[in-house]
Order: structure tokens, then C-alpha cells, then sequence
């Protein structure tokens, strides 16, 4: 028993541990898993108290496992603990001019002999990313303590962007140290900063710093100079208007050498492209034309989400209007066919692409702006279960509308058999078709079961059967009977609607009652009411064949026999007497 408290003790010290660590490291665990691993270990717990004590006697080690914390490091009063915290720091400090602190994001440990002052490096750096610097989105750069693993760098270092400095590009990268309390710190590498031109190798004035008065430059707002966001509302405008002077003459160009541009639909798909193609040309214009002007980068960092956020709108935009253009194209080719259910289709998936665009495009707009998507993700992932298992007959029955249209067994005008239902299609819809019956009522059947059952469609036969059954009497001679048939044979044969190679006259039985012929042929028209004058004079034809060659046909004989019995037995009861 000894043994056995042991264990439980070690064990439930293990499980505390454990869950101490998940719950009081840095990483974020959701409440609801949480409550569920709290629950496992009290579960696990009670499980080992409950087990006898001789599973413990068995094997029993002094040193029992136990599950090493995660190290606790305290808050980086900076924050930089995650490449994209120093970033961020640092901008905000140069934002506010404030270099010493922004020389603390800095790698100068390793540079003590080359760099003297901190703050003049930041300063330098500063100046360095205002001229043609790249940068990542804030939303992009890992906010991981171990920083993103997948890149071609080592795992101590993060490439943030690029620059370019006397013509050669330099990479902006940040490197992984230990705090002195213990845990990362990302700083900007030292490989980084010997590159920077600092004092007598400063780059020159920019072309706005050239070209704003001093005023503009010395008044700041939002960390950058109140002339630089001038000069970004301008170079946007200017963006714009170089776009769509460049695709207006890309359109007019490829209208004029191709002339089938026309006409439709080629023409709506060209006027699709125009302006989502437009607006990523100007996201791209603003880009680069920020950068070569010299635009501070603490603002360029501002609007690169905004950017990147314009390139998702126009990829959207694209998908959204090619949708319409499908949509209009493929509507247009049903109503010549006049296939009004595979226009309710097509509208249904419009909606439904154009929906999945808006989420899709929330979704990412969300996650660049630096929201945590993964959490309503998984949200929608269960409403989307729980919906699913909701609508599960809704869903069965637009799956049975997609078979019907895809598959065609059936379409509207057709007259068909469905089970035990025999009508005239009159709308193949989204959740159901309406038959039109002989006795002018209408049957709506869900198209789940529509298109699990058995349909006999009467409108694709190419002919019909011709197959009646002649009774002839009893006192019919042999001679009368081959009369018969060759007459009945001639009839079939001379007959242009009749298919030759299928017809035959045969004797087939000898009932209790008459003479059974079977007339077998095929009548050579899908035309319903034709069929049915052909059938008419095939068959009087016939019953003139069998009255004047044979000796007609045989009625129905039905026997009735009466007995006497109980009359009988009367009288002999009475003789008896």
C-alpha cells in the first residue's frame, strides 16, 4: 500500500507540473482546452487510485520520470521576445525620436570596436531604410519567440526586408540573443548594421527631401514628416491615374489588333480584367514609387498592410466579376436551350462562389491586419457541422437537383414515370420537381428522392412497341389459322411504319378457351398521337383479317355448374318415409 501512495503521489506531482506548465508558459491555450485537459489528468488521477496495488509492486523505479517546466522568462519591458515585437519597437521609438531607446533593438555587443554610439546608428539605420527599403508587413513578420523555422536562414536569424545601399542590395535581418534574465531577444543583426553607411558615407538627400520646404519636413505627424504624408496622398493619386491610363491603352490596344473583343463574351471578360488589374497596377505603382522618392519608412510601414490589403481586394474583385461574366455567358446558352433548371443552378452558384469570396476575403484582410483568425476558424469549421447536419435535407436535395441537371435524365416537357407518379416535367428546381399528371395535378418530389429513384423516361424512345394478342375460337381450322397469319404478316410488312426486321406473326398457345396469336413489330415514329392512328389501323385491319379469314374471335367462356345434390336427398328421405 506503501508503494502504492508512492506512485499516486509522484504521479499526480507529475500531472500538476504538467498543467502548470501549459497554463502559466507564454503560449495561449484556449479556455475550452483548458477545461478539457484539466479534466484528463483528474480523470488519469482517479483512474491510478482505483488500480490494485500490486500493478505498482511489480516495477517500482526511485528515479521516476518527472516532466521538466518550460523556463519562465519574464516580460521583455521593450518586447522584444518575437521578431516582429522588435520591429514594431523599434519603428515606434524612431517614430518618436527617440534613438537611445531605439539603439536598445540593436545588435551592438559585437560592434563595440567600429560603433560608438548607439543612437547615431539607429539614426543611421533610420536613414538607411528611408532610401529604397523593403519591409515586411507587420503582420507578416513571425510574432514566434523561435521565430519562423521555415525559412532558408538559421534558426537564430529573420530576414525582415531589404535595402539598397551604394547599389547593392543588403538584407535586413535580425538575430536571436539570450536576455540577461534568460529567454530570446531579437536584435538587429550586427551583419546588418556594419553595412549601414553611417556620417561621411551617408546616402544624399532624397527626391522629397529635395523637393519639400522645410516647414513640411520639420512638422511630423504620426512619427513622419507632415510632408511625406502629403507626398503619399499625392504619389497615390498619381498611382491611380498612371494605372489606369496604362490598362485603358492596354484594352484599346488589344481591342483594335483583335477584333473579336468585341462582341461578347470575350468582351466581358476583358472588362472584368479592367479594373481589378487597375488597382493592383496602382498598389504597385504606390509601392515603388514611394520607395525610389524616398518616402519615410516608418510611413511606408503604415500604408504596407493597406497595400497588400488593395492586392487581395483586386484579386478578389477579378474573381467576383468573372463570376458575373460565367454567370451571364452560361444563362444566355440555357435560355436557347430553354433549360430553366439549369439557371436556377447557375444563380445558386453564384451566390454561393460570391459568399465564399466575402469570407475568404474577410478572413485574410483579418489575419493581415494581425487579428488571430485560427479561433473563429475553427468556430466556422463547427458551425459549419452543425449546419451541415441541420440542413442535412436541404443539402440532399441540391445534390439531387446538381445529379438531375448533370445527368439529364429528365427535362422539362419530358413525359416520365417516377415510382409510382406518371406526368409531364413542368420545373426541375432547386429543392424539388413538379410533375403535371394525366388528371392535371401537380406532384412535387423532393429531388433527393427524385434521383434515388427509378425513372422511366417516355419522351427519349425512338419507336413503340406494337404487341397485341389475338384470341381466335376453338373451331378454327388449321387451314383458317396459316390464312390468318399470312394476312396478318402482309398486313405488318406492307406497312411503312412498321420495323421490318422486328416483325413477326406466330401462333404461340393453345389455351382452355382460345387460340392465342402474338403480333410483335415496332411502330417507326417517337410521335405519340401518331403512334396511336398507326396502331388504330393496324389493328382493325387485323380484326377485318381474322373475321373474313377465319371464323372470329373467341369470347370469353365462363362455366357455371349447378348441382342438384341436396334436391336428390330430399326425396330419398321422404321414399324413406
Amino acid at each position: 500500500m506503501l508503494q502504492k501512495q508512492t506512485f499516486l503521489t509522484n504521479a499526480l506531482s507529475s500531472f500538476t507540473s504538467l498543467h502548470h506548465m501549459l497554463f502559466t508558459s507564454d503560449h495561449y491555450i484556449p479556455p475550452a482546452t483548458g477545461q478539457k485537459f484539466t479534466r484528463i489528468i483528474w480523470l488519469l488521477a482517479l483512474m491510478l487510485f482505483t488500480l490494485p496495488a500490486e500493478s505498482y509492486a511489480q516495477e517500482e523505479t526511485p528515479d521516476t520520470a518527472a516532466v521538466v517546466a518550460a523556463p519562465e522568462w519574464p516580460e521583455d519591458s521593450l518586447g522584444r521576445r518575437s521578431p516582429r515585437g522588435t520591429v514594431t519597437g523599434f519603428i515606434k521609438a524612431v517614430a518618436d525620436g527617440d534613438y537611445t531607446r531605439a539603439a536598445f533593438y540593436l545588435n551592438l555587443q559585437t560592434a563595440t570596436d567600429t560603433i560608438k554610439d548607439g543612437a547615431m546608428m539607429a539614426q543611421a539605420l533610420q536613414r538607411m531604410l528611408d532610401q529604397r527599403s523593403k519591409t515586411l508587413p507587420r503582420s507578416w513578420i513571425s510574432n514566434l519567440p523561435e521565430g519562423d523555422l521555415k525559412d532558408d536562414l538559421s534558426p537564430n536569424l529573420e530576414r525582415v526586408g531589404t535595402a539598397t545601399v551604394n547599389e547593392q542590395n543588403v538584407d535586413i535581418l535580425l538575430e536571436k540573443t539570450e536576455g540577461p534574465a534568460g529567454g530570446p531577444i531579437w536584435l538587429v543583426a550586427y551583419e546588418t548594421l556594419r553595412q549601414v553607411p553611417v556620417e561621411e558615407a551617408a546616402p544624399s538627400e532624397t527626391v522629397i527631401e529635395k523637393t519639400l520646404p522645410g516647414f513640411l519636413e520639420e512638422n511630423r505627424w504620426g512619427g513622419a514628416p507632415a510632408g511625406h504624408w502629403l507626398g503619399m496622398l499625392v504619389i497615390g493619386v498619381v498611382a491611380y491615374l498612371l494605372a489606369w491610363s496604362i490598362t485603358s491603352g492596354l484594352i484599346f490596344l488589344i481591342s483594335y489588333i483583335w477584333r473579336k473583343t468585341r462582341n461578347e463574351p470575350t468582351y466581358g471578360f476583358i472588362r472584368a480584367f479592367s479594373l481589378p488589374v487597375r488597382l493592383y497596377l496602382a498598389a504597385v505603382l504606390l509601392v515603388y514609387l514611394s520607395q525610389r522618392l524616398g518616402i519615410s519608412f516608418v510611413l511606408r510601414q503604415r500604408f504596407s498592410e493597406l497595400t497588400i490589403i488593395i492586392g487581395l481586394i483586386a484579386v478578389l474583385l477579378l474573381l467576383w466579376r468573372l463570376v458575373d461574366v460565367i454567370t451571364s455567358f452560361s444563362r444566355r446558352r440555357l435560355v436557347d436551350r430553354r433549360n430553366m433548371a439549369g439557371i436556377s443552378i447557375v444563380l445558386f452558384l453564384q451566390r454561393g462562389a460570391k459568399i465564399a469570396l466575402v469570407v475568404f476575403g474577410v478572413i485574410f484582410i483579418l489575419s493581415t491586419l494581425g487579428f488571430d483568425v485560427t479561433t473563429g476558424l475553427a468556430a466556422l469549421g463547427i458551425g459549419g457541422i452543425a449546419l451541415a447536419l441541420g440542413a442535412q435535407k436541404t443539402v440532399e436535395n441540391f445534390v439531387g437537383s446538381v445529379t438531375l441537371i448533370a445527368d439529364q435524365p429528365i427535362r422539362v416537357g419530358d413525359f416520365c414515370k417516377v415510382g409510382d407518379t406518371s406526368g409531364t416535367v413542368e420545373q426541375i428546381g432547386m429543392r424539388s420537381t413538379r410533375l403535371r399528371t394525366t388528371e392535371r395535378t401537380i406532384v412535387t418530389i423532393p429531388n433527393g428522392d427524385f434521383s434515388s429513384q427509378k425513372i422511366e423516361n417516355f419522351a427519349h424512345r425512338d419507336r413503340f412497341l406494337f404487341n397485341p394478342v389475338l384470341r381466335l375460337r376453338y373451331d378454327t381450322t388449321p387451314p383458317q389459322i396459316q390464312a390468318v397469319l399470312r394476312s396478318l404478316r402482309e398486313t405488318l410488312t406492307a406497312h411503312p411504319k412498321i420495323d421490318k426486321t422486328s416483325a413477326r406473326v406466330r401462333l404461340t398457345e393453345i389455351t382452355t378457351d382460345a387460340l392465342k396469336i402474338e403480333v410483335f413489330s415496332y411502330i417507326l415514329t417517337s410521335d405519340f398521337n401518331e403512334h396511336l392512328e398507326v396502331k388504330e389501323g393496324l389493328l382493325l385491319t387485323m380484326m377485318d383479317a381474322v373475321n373474313t379469314k377465319g371464323k372470329g374471335f373467341a369470347l370469353p367462356v365462363q362455366q357455371l355448374l349447378v348441382s342438384n345434390d341436396g334436391a336428390g336427398t330430399e326425396e330419398k328421405k321422404e321414399k324413406s318415409l
